[in-house]
């Protein structure tokens, strides 16, 4: 600190205490303060005669400040002290308070002040921090003539205007009579102003309108510019006018604040009530034996659960265990809680409950035909499932694995199984699953711990012997966290899963009731010790005719259904929808089916609103405009020398596989491969060749073919992966073929895996070739021999018009080619 501020700090504390010291001779007995008797006089009362006609202005921000009143007043030491050293100074401790709204401290100038404000008189000036304190004591009205200096501090000359008055005038003593009834109106209502207000009245009569009216607008909380309004009016008769609305406000304002406060008050008390009667209800409880507390409550709640459960006696005697312990603990125990949650999940659980199962056919048979269109095979291996299940009793604990592409209708079947048999169903995902603890629980020493999901789908289902699908099971995960495969074989093998153990629960658990339904896209996946435990059933993919039933009976009225819409608003032609399924979905599944149908009815919506129609018809001609351009054409069968149709098996369903060979040059031996081959059909490839090259003589070719030809051996569509054995006859037929120069002309596929000396083995998937085939419009097919009973066990209407082949070793299928 500078030597300047020192000395200029110490002056303000000079002159600060010196008008503490003034104040303080006010209130000695010697002073003016005190009559001679001795009396206190209140120094605070207006008592001043002279007034000065030059005075110091400061501005207010909140509300006027008026004659009648008295009250504390804080201002910015910084921005006023100059201001209030100089009033100080003077002889009268006289200030101007003027009004000037919410004009900011630094855009304020002499413009912003009023005409009229308060002579107010200081007393006991204090300072502190940034703040400056006093009281200041309303004097009389004063208007500015004019300004001695328009920048801080604002000095101006003012003159007092007299406030005309009547006192004896009728109406003014109303208003008088009226303003002092106002005030005692608030005097009860609002207990702020209490004192304040019995202080004053006691002060005022109607014969000194002036002061009441001011005093009565000073306790008002009306804003700053009606208050204003009220000081610039000097008749007395008519500032009482503008000031008895005020107050009346005021009134209705305080009415209303205490009529809340009564209702708010009311319901504390009534809570307040309620909850003493509460504790003392509890205390007489107590008192004669008859209340409980929440451990008991607990302990009751669990008891209770087992009244109507067949609980085993192991099972049992480990509840009995933890509820001795639960009564022994204390509440707000962390083992408590432990304990607490582990005995409600023991006895959630429904033991010995069972649902009764209907092991009618007929009933199976019309669920099963009512939910699904097709799957005629899957259908009537159910049937027999539910059949065994007649004689023997129950069809508990089987585990039946559905295999198929996506979107053939896995899960429903699912469904319809459970409804079938009148048992309750619970489905759950197990695709990506990588910790073993979702199926067979965490440890009860791990924080947040809890039973596995067969656990939680018992206390969900609340029997026994519920329907489980365990879904996507050939897309479980392996993790530093455990192998759900290894764990699910516990929960499905039927030797095993009598006396499955939750890891939470602890105790043995039987799941030999329960039906387990599985489903996969593909079987490479699924581990082998947990496929041997389940019994496979295989859902192809759909012939045109089955997906043309299905949207007709289910997809269809599904969407339409769903967005409440009637068939006569969208009228969709057979023909239409044959061409949705031939140029738009043919996919081994519906789901893609399902989609395009959906945009059809969502275009319909739109032109039903826009063009204001009755009904939008979906015809062949028009479908492009809903569905676009087809995404397939008609596929035409590749014909020529070389060329060849090959039948192959995706997880998507069966398709139809050209394999073209084809001479490159006659410079030099050579076979090159191309198509995104896999490493097992790249060996096909090789044998297929190897085969071809020593029997050439055999079969009618030149033996001197490909001693000087390069030969080129490509499978079309290069961008999709391809893999497996069963090309090895295709290839064979297309590399002899190319060497005989005869080109096959007729609608022919073909499928089987060939060895170096010519034998044909067996492949799989023969139901999804074959419907591939037909979906081609191939009508003719070569299969291997030991194929013949896959076929032979293909529903009929797969087999219509099919005219198949069986082949031993390649000569057979020589014998059908070439003829």
């Amino acid at each position: 600190m500078s030597d300047q501020d020192y000395d200029r700090e110490h002056e303000h504390q000079d002159w600060l205490t010196e008008s503490e010291s003034h104040d303080s001779q006010e209130d000695n007995p010697k002073s003016n303060g005190y009559r001679s008797d001795g009396e206190r006089v209140n120094s605070l009362l207006p008592a001043s005669e002279m007034l000065p006609e030059r005075i110091y202005l400061l501005p207010i921000h909140n509300r006027p400040f008026f004659p009648a009143q008295v009250q504390p007043l804080v201002i910015n030491r910084e921005r006023w002290e100059e201001t209030m050293r100089r009033v100080n100074n003077t002889p009268h401790h006289t200030i101007g308070v003027a009004f000037v709204g919410e004009h900011g401290v630094e855009s304020l100038d002499h413009e912003g002040f009023p005409e009229i404000g308060t002579a107010v008189k200081v007393h006991k000036l204090k300072g502190e921090d940034q703040q400056i304190q006093f009281i200041a004591q309303g004097l009389q009205r004063f208007k500015i003539q004019r300004w001695l200096s328009k920048e801080p501090p604002y000095l101006v000359e003012v003159t007092y205007p007299k406030e005309p008055v009547n006192a004896e005038d009728e109406e003014t003593r109303a208003y008088a009579m009226a303003i002092i009834n106002g005030i005692k109106e608030l005097l009860p209502i609002n207990p702020l102003y209490g004192e304040e207000l019995k202080h004053y009245l006691n002060r005022f009569s109607p014969h000194q309108p002036g002061p009441l009216t001011d005093f009565a607008a000073a306790i008002t909380s009306a804003k700053g510019p009606e208050l204003q309004d009220v000081l610039a009016t000097l008749p007395v008769a008519e500032r009482m006018h503008k000031v008895l609305p005020l107050l009346r406000k005021e009134i209705d304002v305080a009415q209303l604040q205490s009529e809340i406060s009564e209702q708010v008050n009311a319901q504390m008390q009534e809570r307040q009530r309620e909850f003493f009667l509460r504790e003392q209800l509890k205390v007489i409880q107590r008192e004669l034996g008859i209340s409980k507390d929440d451990r008991e409550n607990d302990v009751d709640t669990f008891r209770n659960r087992l009244e109507s459960l067949v609980v085993p006696e192991r099972v049992q005697a480990r509840i009995d265990e933890e509820l001795n312990k639960l009564s022994v603990l204390e509440t707000g125990s962390p083992e408590y809680g432990t304990t607490r949650n582990y005995l409600d999940w023991l006895t959630s659980l429904p033991w010995g409950v069972t649902s009764q199962d209907k092991l009618d056919l007929a009933h199976a048979r019309e669920v099963l035909d009512r939910d699904h269109d097709g799957l005629k095979d899957v259908k009537e291996r159910i049937v027999e499932f539910l059949a065994e299940g007649t004689f023997k009793g129950d069809v508990g604990g089987s585990i039946v694995l559905l295999v198929g592409p996506p979107g053939v209708g896995k899960t429903s079947i699912g469904r319809s199984i459970a409804e079938a048999l009148g048992r309750k169903f619970y489905r759950f995902s197990v695709g990506g699953m990588r910790d073993e603890a979702e199926i067979k629980g965490h440890r009860r020493t791990y924080v947040g711990a809890m039973p596995g999901k067969l656990v939680q789908a018992f206390k969900e289902v609340e029997v026994e012997n519920p329907v489980i699908m365990l879904d996507e099971i050939d897309k479980l995960g392996q993790s530093f966290q455990g192998d759900p495969a290894s764990a699910l074989l516990e929960v499905l093998d039927p030797e095993q899963n009598v006396d499955f153990l939750d890891h939470y629960l602890d105790v043995r658990m039987d799941l030999s009731k329960m039906l387990f339904v599985c489903t996969a896209n593909t079987l490479d996946s699924i581990p082998g010790p947990l496929l041997d435990r389940m019994e496979q059933i295989r859902l192809s993919g759909y012939i045109a005719e089955e997906k043309l039933q299905i949207a007709k009976h289910h997809l269809w009225p599904k969407l339409l259904k769903r967005d409440n819409l009637s068939k006569r608003r969208i009228n969709l032609s057979d023909a239409a929808l044959k061409q949705v399924i031939d140029g738009y979905a043919r996919e081994a599944g519906v789901r893609q089916l399902e989609k395009q149908l959906h945009r059809i009815v969502r275009k319909a919506a739109v032109k039903l609103l826009e063009e204001d129609v009755e009904t939008v018809k979906v015809s062949v001609k028009n479908l492009e405009e809903f569905l676009g351009a087809p995404l397939f054409r008609k596929e035409k069968v590749l014909k020529g020398e070389g060329v060849v149709t090959g039948l192959a098996w995706t997880s998507m369903g069966g398709a139809t596989l050209p394999i073209e060979a084809g001479k490159v040059h006659s410079l030099d031996r050579g076979f090159k491969l191309t198509g995104k081959l896999g490493d097992v059909m790249k060996e096909s490839a090789n044998i297929a060749y190897s085969y071809t090259l020593g029997h050439l003589a055999e079969y009618g070719a030149d033996a001197d073919f490909f001693d000087s030809a390069f030969v080129h051996l490509h499978v079309p569509e290069g961008a999709t992966p391809k893999d497996g054995p069963s090309a090895g006859v295709t290839m064979t037929t297309a590399l002899l073929s190319l060497a005989k120069h005869q080109a096959i002309t007729r609608p022919l596929a073909m499928t089987g895996e060939l060895t170096l000396t010519g034998q044909v083995l067996p492949v799989g998937g023969i139901r999804e070739k074959v419907i591939a085939a037909r979906r081609s419009d191939i009508f003719e097919v070569i299969l291997p021999e030991a194929n013949r009973r896959d076929y032979e066990e293909l529903p009929e209407y797969l087999k219509e018009g099919m005219t198949v082949h069986f082949a031993n070793r390649y000569r057979d299928v020589a014998n059908v080619v070439f003829k």
